[in-house]
């Protein structure tokens, strides 16, 4: 009888766990997780993108002057090819 009890309450543990994560609050969890997630990688992924962009400015001997107040952003022009105006 003993043995029962305890598969009985295993049984309904499990249950009650998956009902809890294929429910709505369980749904709900999920999708943040996976937009945290989504959220994080672009993060690192801009990040890497400025150092190497830094990286190759510098390798170039590239220097972009920095934004002052007021004034409009520069974009620098590359070589053999004409700005589109």
């Amino acid at each position: 009888m003993a043995a029962g009890v305890a598969i009985g309450v295993i049984a309904v543990r499990k249950v009650s766990r998956v009902k809890s994560t294929l429910g709505p609050e369980g749904l709900n969890r999920a999708v943040g997780q996976v937009g945290d997630s989504i959220s994080d990688f672009a993060d690192a992924f801009r990040s890497g993108m400025r150092e190497r962009e830094a990286d190759l400015k510098a390798a170039l001997g590239v220097e972009v002057p920095a934004a002052s107040s007021g004034a409009a952003d520069v974009q620098p022009v590359v070589a053999g090819r004409r700005a589109a105006l």
